[in-house]
Order: structure tokens, then sequence, then C-alpha cells
């Protein structure tokens, strides 16, 4: 009994000498655009506040759902007692829009594919000139989006636009090869993304130059293509896309 007393007075008292008693002692460290007092309103912090009360992994998480950020890690530092922040800013990489209460709302998209709003845009990085345009955006795109914002660079052109029409399909517009109908985004679409990247690359010379008027790659393995005086049997066999070398 004397040892269990003397553990829990032992616990009370480190409880008490590890408090965080002023903002000072929130440590905020790799954004250029969140500041302490942003850290500390979006984590509810209030002082004094015990040191032990608090869990990281926890107040990561909060903090990741109300900053504009793309990581968080939050570490208890004992001597002196305080906690540290470290952020990674997010990318904005594309402009979007999406369908709103109020009627279409412009934004943005991280290489995620999560949504940035226009307020929390202000002040963060930007990896490029925005050319690139995301249409039709809502939550349940974003794993499709990040796979096509990861293999943009595969394709010849620069990608300009990527549009989830109503019905469920999902289109990217290329300087290379025009319009691409992807189709639904089911398990296929890997498959689709990598014979978009490779007629791309492999075009017939007599395409090098021209836009298509649309490329429907719906069914990856018989992609059709809409052009005057082409057939769809005079594109490279998108078999070649994942062929290994030597026909093996």
């Amino acid at each position: 009994m004397f040892s269990a007393l003397a553990t829990g007075l032992g616990y009370g008292l480190l409880r008490q000498g590890w408090m965080l008693r002023s903002p000072a002692q929130v440590e905020v460290i790799g954004s250029r655009v969140i500041n302490r007092d942003q850290v500390i309103q979006a984590a509810g912090l209030r002082f004094p506040e015990p040191l032990l009360s608090l869990h990281p992994r926890e107040l990561a998480h909060t903090l990741t759902g109300k900053l504009p950020v793309e990581d968080v890690r939050v570490m208890r530092l004992m001597l002196p007692p305080r906690i540290r922040v470290e952020l990674r800013d997010r990318t904005a990489v594309a402009r979007a829009e999406r369908s709103g209460p109020g009627g279409l709302e412009q934004g943005f998209v991280d290489r995620q594919g999560q949504w940035i709003s226009t307020n929390q845009n202000l002040g963060l990085a930007v990896s490029e000139p925005l050319t690139l345009r995301i249409l039709g955006w809502n939550e349940r795109h974003s794993a499709t989006l990040a796979q096509v914002l990861a293999q943009r660079e595969r394709f010849g052109g620069r990608l300009r636009q990527v549009r989830f029409d109503p019905s469920g399909n999902l289109w990217l517009d290329t300087t290379d090869l025009g319009p691409l109908r992807l189709g639904p985004e089911d398990a296929q679409l890997k498959h689709r993304l990598t014979v978009a990247a490779h007629l791309s690359a492999t075009l017939p010379a007599q395409l090098r130059g021209k836009r298509p008027q649309m490329v429907d790659l719906s069914d990856p393995d018989q992609p059709e293509i809409t052009m005057p005086g082409l057939r769809s049997q005079d594109l490279p066999s998108p078999a070649t896309a994942t062929r290994p070398r030597g026909g093996q």
C-alpha cells in the first residue's frame, strides 16, 4: 500500500512539474506559413496544460485536419517541459473547381489530390506555374487524382486538364493526345494510365504534332482514336506497354 501511495504521489508531482504554462513552451518548426498561435488555436490548448495529458498521435491527427499541412509530427519533451510540433506545408500543384452550396467553388489541390481552399492557399508553396486544372473535384476522387498526378510527367505533352464528369468517367486533356476518356475509376485505372503514356511516347510519325479529336481508353486493350483518315488499328499495340522486353 505504501508503495502504491508513493508511486501515485510521485506521478502527481511529476504531472504538476511537467506543465505547459505559456505559449513559449510550444515549439513549431518546418512551416513557412503556420505560426505558433495558429497551432495553439487549432490544437485547443489552454494554459496551464499538463504535459502528460497531451497525446502526440491524437494531437497530430487534430492538427492535420485543421491546418493546411501535408504532415504533422508532435513530440513531448520533458527537460525543459514543452511540446515540439513539426509541420510540412502542403504544396498546390493544380487549380481546381468543385460544386458547393453556392455554386462552383474555386480552389487548388495538392499532390495527394486533397482540396485546398483559396484561403488555405494564401502563402503556401507552389511547385510550379499552375497550368493544370482539375474539374469536378470531389473528396471521393482524391485517391484517383493522386494516381494521375503521380503519372503526369510520363505523358509526352503537358497535362492540361483532369475532369470527372457526372456519369463517373475520368477524362484527361494533354497537348499530344487531346482528350482522353479513361472511363470509370476502377481497378484498370493504373493500366489505362500506362497505356496512355505508352501511346504518347510511341505514336506513329504521321501523328506527331497533331491532336486527335479523342482517344477512348475505357477498354485499355482496344484503344479507339477519332481522327480523320486514321483507323484505330494504325495505332501501336498497347500490349507492348506492359510486355517485358524480349517478348516474354
